[in-house]
């Protein structure tokens, strides 16, 4: 292929442009010259991956295709499902390892560079990324999405979508929305309460779609409200386009649409795939006057707007470096890994380097000196046969693909022993064609007797983890606890290296280990990234995006998910992931953004200044405390103390990354944007914010808090309106209500009595008249003084 200039991972790509934004100068000209027929076929596909043409206007057909980690452009048989061939294309870390790097300069050279392969492919749409919020760790397309935190999905999903549109290739973020599960995924209907529809589960939506403008938004299979997303007015036209202004085209799921005419008047533009039903559907539907010729043309005129931009920005001599998208798959992955426990065992020294290993958190103690290649043992099959990506639509055909054994190799010495410790195609048990579970744990056992260092490789397989259906359970396999028990027995220190796509529940005897890494899914590079952190060659910097729980039965979500008779209840309310932990107290195994690296950091000289227009500037000073270079990644959590309506102890707001020298410090700011402390307000129908004393709070995770200050900030809620019904309670919450109450109720009974008291305040006043002997003009006059302010 022909060389191109690769991606800086560490900033946001910035190729040539090519017209990405190409629209007709007048859009209304574009549908008025459309016929009839061309706005009808316009709101389907032409087949499985490509629209319609419109030949009127001398526009032809473009191509979308999967891709949120990686091209799956199909040539052959087409399918959504990932069970057809697709052409190769270098294979990213998947959400779940992206969101663990907290960078948006990785998310972005990512997206960069699959959009130079969806050029070069005569691709102008992938379909990603997917950033549906992680309800429950059982769903089984977790691996697909960023996090169980809104707003660090929302950052990394808008560098994503900023990243490949300003190469001239759309973005589809999906799958909007509250698909949260894959049980009964086609049916489902959500009931969740109004705030924590709009500030947990669309707020990431919300940042994108008002940031980064996608060329598109695809919407969810399930139900809200009892009315399937494709054609949910309120979503897809009231909240998606009229409130937060989206500009581009909605389209389906593949196959979430059974009413077309239905969809396009609530706000459909485009059904996927290929459906001459829907159609058909559509043109009667028109012709009875059951779907507006308004809708129709905001349809087709999206549809037109969507082929000028893929086609303006279509080249035919596109091309890439196979090799320099390799190596930024690789750097994202080194990022990506979490460093969850070392006493000292990582880094481990290179062969002719004892002394390599104990320069970093385990800085002079014996484990880390002793630790090298000499007396190294791998373990577990997955370090020979990665588990790379998820299973399902998002399943990429790899450039090339290494294994941590080879990297292992490659660095510490061929002869590396080697043993597989658990049959290769499942993860539980044996297949027919391989050696028993007890006869290949017997001989990595005896591999692992007397070593200094075994290194095992343990996770999850595809058959747990995929779309289209959810886990059971968060268990690693039970031959493979096995395998660590008797592994620890034999060995002098034993390092854990876990692939998996969602979070796996961590026993003692894991928890317990010298070393815990954890690998999520790390796409095609992924083996040497993780050689690279075991020798120290990478120092680990990469957070966790999720909470890694005790237990299934602590999750907020547990008692809900995933619900019943195709009806789920989002019951835990605002308190998804940490959140729901932090409110109760709950002992986690690892927190929210927790992570590890071979160096220390310090922060320390926090300053805060907000104000109401502009929300809070952060400004942190972090120092570099060890021995390497390292990165850091700063966390600003924020709360309200005393706020009036339920609230999480503390919500992230805004995060930084930093790299620095040994020794080195650096002055790090951080913006919380005002848009980013309101509150969904259901009796003011809108965003507010509640004015009082914030806490900030930065640190390392989400229960490693350094340095906090707290900051005045005014609201914009509206005063709200007193009522026969409201109480003393509320009235008196307000400027002045005190006053008005004491001048009406004097030294009434109802309130002489401290007893009393707390039951008269929560009496509505109206109600005065029969108990209290008021009338209902004395009340009024009250009333009207309070609102008067």
């Amino acid at each position: 292929m022909t060389p191109s200039t690769p991606s800086d991972p560490q900033s946001t790509p910035s190729g040539p442009r090519r017209n990405p934004s190409a629209r007709s100068a007048d859009p209304s000209a574009d549908v008025s010259a459309l016929s009839q027929e061309e706005k009808i076929a316009l709101t389907g596909g032409a087949d499985f991956w490509h629209l319609h043409a419109a030949p009127s206007l001398g526009l032809g057909q473009i191509q979308v295709s999967d891709g949120p980690h990686g091209l799956r452009q199909q040539s052959g048989a087409a399918d959504n499902l990932g069970l057809n061939d697709s052409v190769e294309a270098t294979c990213f870390p998947p959400a779940v390892g992206l969101a663990s790097t907290w960078s948006r300069s990785s998310a972005a050279a990512v997206a960069g560079a699959i959009a130079e392969e969806a050029l070069a492919g005569g691709v102008s749409v992938v379909l990603g990324p997917g950033m549906n919020i992680k309800r429950s760790p059982l769903c089984g397309r977790n691996f697909e999405y960023f996090s169980e935190d809104p707003h660090l999905a929302g950052e990394l999903a808008a560098a994503f979508v900023d990243g490949m549109q300003q190469r001239g290739v759309g973005t589809s973020v999906k799958h909007f929305a509250l698909n949260n599960q894959e049980t009964d995924r086609m049916r489902v209907d959500v009931d969740v309460d109004e705030r924590t529809m709009h500030e947990i589960y669309l707020r990431a939506f919300r940042t994108v779609v008002t940031r980064a403008q996608p060329w598109t938004v695809m919407c969810s299979y399930n139900s809200v409200d009892g009315t399937p997303v494709a054609r949910n007015r309120r979503l897809l036209t009231e909240i998606l386009r009229e409130q937060w202004g989206f500009e581009g085209l909605v389209v389906s799921d593949w196959g979430a649409v059974e009413d077309r005419p239905a969809s396009v008047q609530a706000g459909l533009d485009l059904q996927m795939p290929a459906d001459p039903f829907g159609e058909q559907d559509l043109r009667e539907a028109v012709a009875r006057g059951d779907v507006d010729q308004e809708a129709l043309d905001r349809a087709a005129g999206k549809a037109v707007a969507l082929l000028r931009r893929g086609l303006a920005a279509a080249d035919p001599d596109a091309a890439y470096d196979a090799e320099a998208h390799h190596r930024i798959a690789v750097e994202a992955a080194r990022r990506a890994l979490v460093l969850l426990e070392n006493d000292g065992t990582l880094p481990l020294a290179e062969p002719g380097d004892p002394a390599g290993a104990a320069v970093g958190a385990g800085a002079g103690t014996e484990a880390g000196a002793d630790a090298d290649a000499e007396g190294l043992v791998v373990i577990g099959d997955f370090a020979q046969t990665p588990r790379y990506q998820g299973a399902g639509s998002s399943h990429v055909n790899p450039t090339r693909l290494t294994d941590a054994l080879g990297a292992i190799r490659a660095i510490a010495g061929e002869d590396v022993p080697f043993a597989r410790g658990f049959a290769p195609g499942t993860t539980d048990g044996e297949t027919d064609a391989a050696p028993s579970s007890e006869s290949l744990r017997a001989e990595a056992v005896e591999l692992a007797r007397g070593a200094r260092t075994a290194v095992l490789f343990l996770g999850l397989g595809e058959d747990v983890e995929s779309e289209g259906f959810d886990r059971a359970d968060i268990e690693l396999p039970a031959v493979q606890l096995q395998l660590l028990e008797e592994v620890r027995e034999v060995a002098e220190r034993v390092v854990v290296v876990l692939s998996n796509g969602s979070v796996v529940r961590l026993p003692a005897s894991l928890r317990g280990v010298n070393a815990l890494l954890e690998g999520w899914l790390l796409g095609q590079g992924g083996g040497e990234a993780t050689a690279d952190v075991l020798f120290g060659r990478a120092n680990p910097s990469g957070r966790l995006a999720e909470t890694i729980p005790l237990r299934l039965e602590d999750t907020p979500s547990y008692l809900h998910f995933p619900g019943e008779d195709s009806r789920v209840r989002y019951g835990e309310g605002l308190f998804v992931g940490y959140r729901g932990f932090d409110a109760v107290d709950a002992e986690v195994a690892y927190p929210f953004g927790h992570g590890l690296s071979f160096t220390t950091f310090a922060q320390s000289d926090l300053a805060v200044t907000a104000s109401a227009a502009d929300g809070i500037e952060v400004e942190v000073t972090v120092e570099n405390t060890g021995d390497r270079a390292g990165r850091e990644i700063v966390q600003a959590y924020v709360s309200l103390p005393g706020s009036r309506v339920t609230r999480a102890p503390r919500e992230l707001k805004g995060f930084a990354e930093v790299e620095l020298a040994p020794g080195e410090s650096r002055r790090v700011g951080i913006s919380i944007p005002v848009e980013d402390l309101q509150i969904w307000s259901p009796a003011a129908g809108g965003w507010v914010v509640e004015g009082g004393t914030y806490r900030v709070e930065v640190g390392a995770s989400s229960r490693d808090l350094r340095a906090s200050a707290d900051v005045e900030i005014a609201g914009d809620e509206p005063r709200p309106v007193m009522t026969m019904t409201s109480t003393p309670l509320e009235i008196r919450a307000l400027p002045g209500g005190e006053e008005a109450l004491g001048s009406l109720l004097g030294d009434s009974g109802l309130f002489a009595d401290p007893e009393m008291l707390k039951m008269a305040e929560q009496i509505p006043v109206g109600r005065f008249t029969g108990l209290g002997g008021f009338s209902r003009e004395q009340l009024q006059e009250m009333l009207d003084r309070v609102n008067r302010g």
